[in-house]
């Protein structure tokens, strides 16, 4: 069984300086393979988050576009209802020598009507585009975290086998051992 273990040994006693050797301290590799791991992730993960991040731009524009293409028209029907307040006004001066006050009435009634139609046109507007915006920011972060996780779980999982789990286990008893011998 020495004989098996000795080849480990020898490696992890190599010296650092001008040659290759296996480095077994698990703290000070640990750190080193987490920022690869995250170089690749950013590297690979910024052209699609970025493509992400433009198609939700594009929507939450095409949202803003269409928002206003209906304040637009509200602005259209407050033109109309203008125009019509006109004759209204004209009619109602000569209803006034007559003595009706009718159109005035009708008159206060259209223009409450437009303002109130205008304020939920407005109100529906904003609501559109914060909910459009919050869900872009949410389908965001859940595809950033799930590509992150996948990468993550695939380099683990490309890395990691059986027969390095059973080598660096072996080494690392034949290294105890070996400070076993020596201490005692």
């Amino acid at each position: 069984m020495k004989n098996v273990t000795d080849p480990f040994l020898f490696l992890g006693f190599w010296p650092s300086a001008g040659s290759f050797g296996l480095n077994t301290d698990i703290l000070a590799t640990n750190p080193i393979n987490l920022s690869v791991v995250l170089g690749v992730l950013i590297f690979f993960g910024k052209g699609v988050l970025s493509d992400l991040l433009d198609n939700r731009k594009q929507r939450i524009l095409k949202t803003i576009r269409n928002s206003e293409e209906l304040r637009g028209g509200a602005l259209e029907q407050l033109e109309k209802a203008r125009d019509r307040l006109r004759k209204i006004e004209m009619e109602a001066d000569q209803f006034r020598v007559n003595g009706y006050s009718e159109i005035e009435r009708e008159k206060l009634n259209l223009i409450n009507s437009t303002y109130k139609t205008l304020e939920q046109l407005e109100h529906y507007k904003n609501e559109t585009i914060h909910f459009e915006q919050q869900r872009a920011i949410n389908q965001v972060r859940q595809q950033v975290f799930q590509q992150a996780l996948q990468g993550a779980l695939g380099t683990l999982n490309s890395c990691l086998n059986n027969e390095l789990h059973l080598r660096t286990i072996n080494t690392n008893i034949g290294m105890f051992g070996t400070m076993k011998e020596i201490t005692g």
